[in-house]
C-alpha cells in the first residue's frame, strides 16, 4: 500500500512538470501568466489545505462510521474481482454519477452555489480545477470513495483512484491547444472542457463530461465549434478570496462595497499578497486592496 502511495504521487507531480511544460510550449490561450490570478488561493487553500482537511472528515468521520455501523465491507462485494477490474467499475460508475451530478448543479439555483466557484477563474490552467467549492467536494468524494470502502475493493483502489481523478482533472483543465480528433468522442480533453469554462450562454448547459467524453455525446450535451471562446469565468462579479467564496454561495455582496465599509476585510486583504509574494520570493510591495467600489455587482442571482 505504502509503495502504491509512493508510486502514484510521483506519477502525479511528473504529470504536474509535463503538463506545465505543455502549456508553455503549445498554450490554447496565449500569454496566461503562470502565476496568474488566484493561483496561491487554488494552490495553497483549495488543493493543499481544504484537500488536506476534507479528505479527513470524509474517510474518518463519514465512510468509517458508516461502515462500522453497517458492515458492508465484510460482505466482500468486488473483493475477488482483479483489481485493474475494480479500478475500471468505479471509475467508469464514478465518471457516469459525475455528468449527471455536474448537469444537476447547472441546472439548479441551489446547487450552482455549490458550483459557481469552479467556473470562477478567468484564467483556466492546469490547477484551475482545484478551486470547487468545500459542500462540492464533501458530496463528489464522499459518493466516489464511499462505495470503493464499502464495497470491500482492495484498499489500493483509493489511491489508484485518486491519481486518476487528479491526472484527468489537470489534463482537461490545462492551458494545452491540443486536437485529438475521433478520440474526443470518447475521452475528454482540454478541447471541449475549456469550452465548458468559458464565459458564452451556449455553454453553461454542454460539456458536462469529466473523464470520458461520450456521456456529452450520447446525452446531447457536447458542443465543440470550430473556434475558440473568446472570454472564461462568470459573467458576475465574484469574490477572489477563498472564505468570502464560500459566504458568497450563502448570502450575495459586493467585495468592493464591503472594502470600503470594512476596515478589518481591508488590512486582511492587503495582508495576502504580502503573504503570496513572500512565498513566491519575488520581494515586491503588496499593492493595496481597492477601497472604492466598481461597477455594481449583477450577481443578485444564478445563471438558468
Amino acid at each position: 500500500m505504502k509503495n502504491v502511495e509512493l508510486i502514484t504521487t510521483a506519477i502525479l507531480l511528473s504529470w504536474v512538470a509535463v503538463v506545465i511544460l505543455l502549456e508553455r510550449v503549445i498554450p490554447y490561450r496565449k500569454g496566461l501568466p503562470f502565476f496568474r490570478e488566484g493561483f496561491w488561493t487554488d494552490l495553497v487553500l483549495y488543493t493543499l489545505v481544504q484537500s488536506f482537511f476534507l479528505k479527513i472528515v470524509i474517510f474518518d468521520y463519514v465512510i468509517l462510521p458508516l461502515d462500522q455501523h453497517f458492515e458492508f465491507s465484510k460482505l466482500q462485494f468486488v473483493t475477488g474481482w482483479p483489481v485493474w477490474v475494480q479500478v475500471a467499475f468505479f471509475v467508469i460508475t464514478h465518471d457516469f454519477y459525475i455528468y449527471w451530478f455536474h448537469r444537476f448543479q447547472h441546472a439548479s439555483p441551489l446547487f450552482w452555489r455549490t458550483h459557481e466557484a469552479h467556473h470562477s477563474g478567468k484564467q483556466v490552467d492546469w490547477l484551475a480545477g482545484s478551486r470547487s467549492h468545500a459542500v462540492e467536494i464533501l458530496i463528489n468524494q464522499t459518493i466516489e470513495f464511499a462505495p470503493i470502502i464499502l464495497l470491500g475493493a482492495d484498499p489500493v483502489v483509493v489511491p489508484i483512484k485518486a491519481c486518476i481523478d487528479a491526472v484527468w482533472g489537470i489534463w482537461i483543465h490545462a492551458n494545452i491547444d491540443v486536437r485529438s480528433g475521433r478520440l474526443q468522442y470518447v475521452i475528454n480533453g482540454p478541447e471541449m472542457h475549456l469550452w465548458h469554462h468559458a464565459d458564452h450562454k451556449e455553454v453553461f448547459h454542454a460539456n458536462f463530461s469529466t473523464k470520458f467524453a461520450f456521456w456529452d455525446w450520447l446525452f446531447g450535451t457536447a458542443y465543440l465549434p470550430g473556434h475558440k471562446p473568446l472570454k472564461w469565468g462568470l459573467y458576475y462579479d465574484f469574490p477572489k478570496d477563498y472564505f468570502l467564496q464560500h459566504v458568497f454561495s450563502v448570502k450575495r455582496f459586493d467585495e468592493a462595497q464591503l472594502l470600503a465599509r470594512s476596515p478589518a476585510l481591508r488590512r486582511y486583504y492587503r495582508l495576502l499578497p504580502a503573504s503570496w509574494q513572500r512565498l513566491r520570493g519575488l520581494g515586491r510591495r503588496p499593492q493595496a486592496a481597492p477601497t472604492a467600489p466598481v461597477a455594481e455587482n449583477t450577481a443578485t442571482g444564478v445563471p438558468v
